[in-house]
C-alpha cells in the first residue's frame, strides 16, 4: 500500500502515504515534510526552461487545445481536471509513487489540518493494498465507529461516486466535509452483499497514541500518526504505563503513514541513548546529514518490539529502521511501504501545494528505503480480513482472549517478548 511527513525550521514531515487523515488517515501517502514555505506563491514565467524544452512543449498545448476544441464531450473537457490530470502525469513519471504528489487546494488544507490531530470527518484511518482502498482502523468514539463500518471493509464508492482509479487524497478529499453532514459510504465484505453506511459528519479529535497493559506486564503502545501531540503522549503513555508496572513493551507502528520529523526524533529519544543517529538524509548533489536524538528518554531499558506492516511508512519506517540497526528492538510484522524520500511542500497559486521528495532518507546503517521498505526480523503475515488489535480493545482482556482475537502480528509480538 503505501503509505510519513516543514518550513526550514524543520517543522513537518510523511512521508506516504499507505495512508492521510480522513477523519481518517489515508496510509500510502506519507512524508516526512521538510518545509520550505514560499513568503508568497511562485509566479510561472511564459517558458522558463531552455528553447528545446520550451519547443516540445508545444505539443503539450496543441493537445490541450485540440482536446478543448473538438472532444466529442465538451463538458467532459474541463480545463480544471484536465491540468490536474496533466500535473499527476508529469509527477508520477518521477517514480515516487503514493509521495510526491500534487495536492488541490482543499486537498493541501486537509493534509495541513491533519497535523493537529483535529478534522471533521467520519473517524476512520484507510489505506490501499493491492489496487484496493479499503478501512484499516476506526477512531474510538468516532461517528464510523458507532455506524457499524468495520476494519477490513473495502470501499466501493463515497456519495454514489465509484472509488476506482482514486487516490488516498481523493478519497479524503470526498468522505471528509463539515460537521453535521451527511456521507454515504458503500462498502463489501467477504461473502456479503455490499453495505451502504450514511454517516453524519463530527468533528474528530483522534488521539495519536494509546496505550493499554497487557497480561504478563507487556505495555501495547500505538502510534497512529507523528503529528504535533505524538511525542508528549507517547511520553505521558509511558510514564503511565511504568507506574502501573509495565516490564515490556510493543510499540505498534502499523498503518502508521509518518508525520512530522521533530516529533519522529523526540519519539526516538525515548527509547535510544542521546546523540545516537536516527537517519541519514542524502541530498541530490550526493551530500548528507546524520540527524541525531537529542535527549535520553524513559524507556532505554525495556525490551521492546515493534509492530510493523505494508502500511508503515515514512517516519514510521525511519524509527523501524533506527531501532533494527541499533539494535534496540525486534521487528515483527510485514515489510514496510518503501516511501524513503523526504517531502517538501511548495505552495501553488490558487492554494494548491505540491509535494516534492526533494531529499533521500536512510537507516543510520546507511540502508535504503525507498523502494525496498524496511524488512521486519520476524516475518508475519496478518491476513486481510484480520483485526489489527486496538488498545482500547486489548484493554483487560486475558491471555485467552487475545489468543482468540485473530490478530496473530500483535500474538507474535508478545511471543518475542517473552522469549527474551
Amino acid at each position: 500500500m503505501a503509505f510519513i511527513r516543514i518550513l526550514q525550521v524543520r517543522l513537518p514531515l510523511w512521508v506516504t502515504g499507505f495512508f492521510l487523515f480522513i477523519t481518517l488517515i489515508g496510509g500510502l501517502s506519507g512524508g516526512i515534510w521538510l518545509g520550505i514555505w514560499l513568503s508568497r506563491p511562485q509566479t510561472v514565467s511564459a517558458c522558463p526552461e531552455t528553447e528545446t524544452i520550451c519547443a516540445d512543449f508545444a505539443v503539450f498545448w496543441d493537445v490541450w487545445r485540440l482536446a478543448r476544441e473538438r472532444y466529442v464531450d465538451p463538458a467532459a473537457a474541463d480545463p480544471a481536471r484536465m491540468l490536474e490530470g496533466a500535473v499527476d502525469g508529469m509527477l508520477a513519471t518521477l517514480g515516487d509513487e503514493g509521495h510526491t504528489r500534487f495536492l488541490t487546494a482543499a486537498e493541501a488544507a486537509q493534509w495541513q489540518e491533519s497535523l493537529s490531530g483535529e478534522f471533521e470527518g467520519i473517524g476512520i484511518y484507510v489505506g490501499e493494498r493491492n489496487g484496493t482502498l479499503l478501512i484499516l482502523s476506526l477512531i474510538e468514539g468516532s461517528p464510523a465507529a458507532a455506524s457499524g463500518l468495520r476494519a477490513g471493509d473495502r470501499i466501493l464508492s463515497v456519495d454514489g461516486a465509484a472509488v476506482d482509479g482514486w487516490t488516498i487524497d481523493q478519497l479524503v478529499a470526498r468522505v471528509r466535509g463539515p460537521a453535521g453532514t451527511p456521507v454515504t459510504l458503500e462498502v463489501s465484505r467477504p461473502d456479503t452483499e455490499p453495505l451502504r453506511f450514511t454517516i453524519t459528519r463530527a468533528k474528530i479529535t483522534a488521539p495519536s497514541v494509546s496505550w493499554a497493559m497487557l497480561p504478563n506486564q507487556i505495555a501495547l503502545i500505538r502510534i497512529t500518526s507523528f503529528d504535533e501531540q505524538a511525542a508528549s503522549g507517547l511520553r505521558k503513555a509511558l510514564t503511565e504505563a511504568k507506574a502501573a508496572g509495565a516490564q515490556r513493551l510493543i510499540l505498534d507502528l502499523r498503518n502508521n503513514p509518518g508525520g512530522l520529523l521533530s516529533a519522529l526524533i523526540t519519539i526516538a529519544g525515548e527509547f535510544l541513548p542521546a546523540d545516537t543517529p536516527v537517519l541519514i538524509e542524502r541530498n541530490r548533489d550526493g551530500s548528507q546529514r546524520v540527524t541525531t536524538t537529542r535527549a535520553a528518554g524513559i524507556a532505554q531499558d525495556l525490551p521492546l518490539v515493534v509492530l510493523i506492516n505494508g502500511g508503515s511508512a515514512s517516519a514510521a519506517e525511519i524509527l523501524a529502521g533506527a531501532l533494527q540497526d541499533a539494535g534496540r528492538a525486534v521487528l515483527v510484522g510485514e515489510t514496510t511501504v518503501g516511501t524513503g524520500t523526504v517531502l517538501t511542500p511548495f505552495r501553488l497559486s490558487g492554494g494548491a501545494q505540491l509535494l516534492l521528495g526533494t531529499q533521500e532518507w536512510r537507516t543510520p546503517a546507511g540502508r535504503q528505503i525507498r523502494g525496498k521498505g524496511i524488512e521486519p526480523d520476524q516475518a508475519v503475515a496478518q491476513p486481510l480480513d484480520a483485526p489489527i488489535l486496538l488498545p482500547a480493545e486489548a484493554r483487560n482482556l486475558s491471555a485467552e482472549a487475545l489468543a482468540a482475537s485473530g490478530d496473530v502480528q500483535l500474538l507474535a509480538a508478545i511471543a518475542a517478548l517473552q522469549r527474551e
